[in-house]
Parts: C-alpha cells; structure tokens; sequence
C-alpha cells in the first residue's frame, strides 16, 4: 500500500519515522512519498517533496509573516498527493497546517490518520468537528486525550506514547566517553534545552545564560537542535565556557543530574531519562497574554498534565528568571524534592504504559485500511 506522511517540524519527522519502519514491518510492499525531514528519508528511502525546515513556523507573527511560503508549501503538498494517489494520508502532529489538509485530502477521497493530536484540549476546541468530519482515524500518545475525544463522539485510540519506545531504546556512550567527545570535565552536569525553535531560543537562552556563574560546581551544557544553526545560540546569548552540543540530546540526559527544559515534549523525554528538571517557557508578552485567556489548562508542561498535578516546577513568562530556577536547582540537587520528582517519573511511567506506539499505531492503520468503506467509523 501507499502511505503520504505530513511532518512539520523536527519531532515529527522522528515520530513519522519510526511509524514508517513499522509500517513496513507489516506491509513489506509499502511505498511512502512525505512532507518531512531526514530521518523519514532514511526510513522512506526517498527524499521529501518539502523538508520540515522551509514548515515550521511557530506563533502568529511567524505565521503572518510567512503566508506565501506557507500556501506555497500547502500547493505543492496537494500536488504530491494527487500525483502518488496514496491509499491514507497519515498527518503527524503540526495542527495549522495538517487540519486544513485533512479536509482537503477526505474532501478528495482519501482516508485520513491523525498521529499525535493537536492540543485541542488545551485550546482552540471548536477545531475537534474538523477531527470528527474529516479524520478516519485518531491516533492519541497521551491518555488523557481519550476521554476528550469520547465526550466529543469521537473513537479515538491511545496507542502509547513514541517518546516512551525512543527513550528506551536509546543507548548512550559510557559516561566517561561521553565527557571526553565533547571535551567536558567531570562535574556534575546541568542540561539546558532552551527549545527547538528559533523564538524560543531568542526568548529562552538568555536566562539561561544567567545560571552559570551562579553554579560553579555544575557543568551547564546546551542541547542544540538539529534543525538550528550553531549561530543561532551565538546569536541570542550564548555564553563562552557553555559548551553547545548538537544531536546528542539524548545522550545529555542521560548523563545529566539536572535539568532546565522548555516546554514541550522535552519536558517528557527529560522525565524519561530520569533528570530532576525545572520547566519554563518565555514568548512576546503579547502573545503570553493572549495565550493566557485562550489556554484551558492547569499546567503546561506535558509531565504535570499527565499525572493531573504539579510533579515538576513551571515557571512561565517574567517568572522564568535565574533566581527563582537556581532556587529550585539547589533544592533539586539532593534530598526530599529530589526524590519526590524522581518517585513521581516512576507513576509517570506506569500510566503510560509500556506501548510500542509506532507498531500499535502502524497496527491500527492497517486495519482501517483493510477494513470496508463504512464499517470504520
């Protein structure tokens, strides 16, 4: 069968990715032509008609800002579709731009997934009848999503979470090979991982910068994004003596005795991995207020909104300063709320269960596919 894959930004294409070498598990025929970046490639063997980077814009200015790209993008996706006459159209996260193509692609007779659902719950969830009129099928990575798709009619399925498999698996290098590739020393080591995006970087970074002098007995390192230049960082603050090491976040954590994390998917990973951590988050004051009205959430990290209470610190917008997040740094060094956080990782795990999610989620598709016209909803 054929597969179309739409990813829009860094995560996404990880995700898509392993969904497609299960995919291939159970289809050994599978063909697969995406909007994504290079690890689909690896997977898909085939390079895609858009790669993530000329996609992923974040917020509304961004957003306005890059309209023509942005429909440019949408034409030429459109046009890709109708050339491969894929049997789905899998969307994979990235909500502004895979909701208006899941209309587009039911409206042309195709069958809809949705992997990894937007936030709706957190906001904007009026967008759920375009999920109930043109979605087939709903693919969650958070538990919690099914109860809101239920209340909306909707059937939807918790398949597990990727993060969950992909931290697992992972296999880092000895400690003492790890210090000597990146030409660390053997203090204790703090990870900072100011996002994956430029905004955020521009927003996030330069408080971070303030932690250093303050801990001279941590070694503070910056996980880099693979989407983003290393000028990037030089650019909004980074500081000499903070070692910036790209691709090789996971084996950060691993390492790591503490943690300041953006929030986002980060913030699970690091709870994977095991990493005491302080969550924070810093955009346009416009846009934080706006925000604020519009989100319907009691917490903002993804750890806190699992476990249905406050298990890491968040600290948003002006509350995001060197003196409060070292304060929460020392505390987090050893003892009571060390241990405290590290307990709740271990309930964090159990309720997501130990879920191979791109092989449930490949599982799940297959079986709509196989399934006559009708009979899947």
């Amino acid at each position: 069968m054929k597969y179309f894959l739409i990813a829009g930004e860094a995560s996404g294409d990880w995700h898509a990715a392993h969904l497609m070498e299960a995919l291939k598990q159970r289809d050994p025929g599978a063909r697969f032509a995406f909007a994504g970046g290079d690890k689909m490639q690896a997977a898909g063997g085939t390079a895609p008609v858009v790669h993530y980077r000329e996609m992923a814009y974040m917020g509304l200015w961004d957003v306005l800002t890059h309209l023509p790209a942005i429909r440019r993008n949408f034409r030429l996706v459109k046009e890709h579709i109708r050339r491969f006459a894929p049997d789905t159209v899998i969307l994979v996260d990235y909500p502004g731009f895979n909701l208006r193509m899941a209309k587009w692609a039911k409206q042309q007779g195709y069958k809809v997934v949705y992997y990894i659902s937007p936030k709706l719950w957190a906001w904007k969830e009026g967008r759920v009848e375009i999920i109930r009129r043109y979605v087939d099928k709903m693919l969650l990575i958070l538990p919690f999503e099914v109860e809101f798709y239920r209340r909306h009619g909707i059937d939807a399925v918790y398949v597990g979470n990727p993060v969950v498999e992909e931290t697992a698996a992972h296999r880092p290098p000895a400690r003492e090979e790890f210090l000597r590739r990146n030409g660390l020393d053997d203090k204790p080591l703090v990870a900072l991982l100011p996002g994956s995006r430029r905004q955020e970087i521009k927003y996030m970074l330069p408080v971070m910068m303030q932690l250093p002098p303050a801990f001279p007995q941590f070694r503070f390192v910056v996980a880099g994004a693979p989407s983003l230049e290393p000028e990037i960082y030089t650019r909004y603050g980074l500081r000499a003596g903070v070692p910036l090491i790209q691709n090789q976040t996971y084996d950060l954590l691993a390492h790591a005795h503490l943690a300041v994390v953006t929030s986002g998917t980060a913030t699970l990973e690091t709870a994977l991995f095991g990493v005491p951590q302080v969550v924070g988050y810093r955009t346009q004051p416009w846009q934080y207020h706006l925000g604020k009205h519009l989100v319907k959430v009691p917490y903002f990290s993804l750890v806190n909104l699992i476990l249905g209470r406050e298990a890491v610190p968040e600290l948003l917008q002006d509350r995001f300063d060197a003196r409060r997040i070292g304060r929460l740094l020392q505390a987090l060094d050893r003892g009571d709320a060390r241990d405290r956080m590290l307990a709740d990782y271990a309930r964090l795990r159990e309720v997501l269960q130990d879920r191979k999610a791109s092989e449930t989620a490949a599982g799940e598709i297959i079986r709509l596919l196989r399934t006559p016209a009708g009979e899947h909803r």
